[in-house]
């Protein structure tokens, strides 16, 4: 009987503990799954974490095979030198369908302009704002892993003009993708919508600076749902001060809650949505833990593993 910890925290717990049994029996997998601290550690076969989780040393679980993320970010876990055990990150399909659907209802949103017409206090009559067929409008998206590659998709279902962009090459039908620097600036000069869903790591910290943003066309505009710190808050105020940037859509920040203080939720051109973009769903989650243990006791290559050198 393996000895699965549920080191994710007890506001998780009640939501995790009934999905994780079932998923687990699905799987064949014979597994005692507890929230409670283990008198041995060295005794732990599997860790489920997540941000905010219980555990900030990890030394002390000898025996443990694997160290199984809920949430698909782990810029908190990779620098955690005492974590030597395989990583895995999350990738839920109920939650890539709930990114999809964020990031193409606003996509659509600033394409049709919506937001004129349903702020239009004054009862402005508009009809010189049609906003033309989707093929005529350029979205560039950073970042092609699964949830950037599903976006991409679907914007391209939706006949956008789209254009992924990843740190080493990526190929997908039917999509222009590039990498490198090269392809990052050829990418932004040509982003008239941006969407942002790129793994925070040292090196895409601030990605999204003065300099990128100037190079983007005029009235662009930026959509992130990705990590707050790749962008510099100040140059995308400043932006969309001058009128570079049209509008930013942000569902993540470098502080959460964003402070109430904070100069994006009184700027008229800043939409703030409380990182609710997508997240993981208990249901679906737990049968990916529940594959993951399977694999590991049968030998099978682990998904989604964590690459620590490139930091996701």
């Amino acid at each position: 009987m393996l000895n699965v910890y549920f080191a994710a925290g007890a506001r998780m717990w009640p939501r995790y503990q009934a999905p994780l049994a079932q998923a687990l029996a699905a799987a064949g997998v014979e597994a005692v799954v507890t929230e409670a601290a283990p008198a041995d550690p060295a005794a732990v076969d599997y860790l489920i974490v997540a941000n905010g989780g219980v555990v900030s040393d990890f030394a002390p679980f000898t025996g443990a095979k694997a160290v199984l993320n809920l949430w698909a970010g782990v810029e908190k876990l990779v620098g955690n030198d005492t974590l030597t055990q395989p990583l895995c990150r999350m990738v839920d399909p109920a939650m890539t369908e709930s990114m999809v659907e964020y990031v193409t209802g606003h996509v659509l949103r600033h394409h049709l302009g919506l937001d004129r017409h349903i702020l239009n206090a004054d009862a402005v009559w508009m009809p010189e704002t049609a906003p033309g067929p989707a093929r005529a409008r350029s979205v560039t998206v950073l970042g092609l892993g699964e949830l950037g590659s599903a976006c991409a998709r679907m914007l391209a279902a939706l006949n956008f003009r789209v254009t992924g962009w990843s740190r080493t090459p990526k190929s997908l039908p039917g999509i222009r993708c590039l990498s490198g620097d090269a392809g990052l600036a050829q990418a932004l000069a040509e982003a008239q919508i941006l969407v942002l869903l790129m793994p925070y790591t040292a090196e895409t910290e601030n990605l999204l600076n003065a300099e990128r943003i100037a190079s983007m066309p005029a009235s662009a505009v930026v959509i992130n749902p990705g990590r707050g710190p790749l962008i510099d808050d100040a140059a995308l105020l400043a932006a969309l001060d001058s009128g570079h940037l049209s509008n930013a859509t942000l569902d993540v920040f470098r502080v959460e809650p964003l402070p109430a203080d904070h100069a994006f939720w009184a700027h008229p051109k800043v939409t703030v949505t409380p990182h609710i973009a997508a997240e993981t769903y208990p249901e679906t989650a737990a049968v990916v833990v529940a594959e993951n243990i399977r694999r590991a006791e049968v030998g099978e290559p682990l998904m989604y593993l964590v690459d620590r050198s490139r930091g996701y």
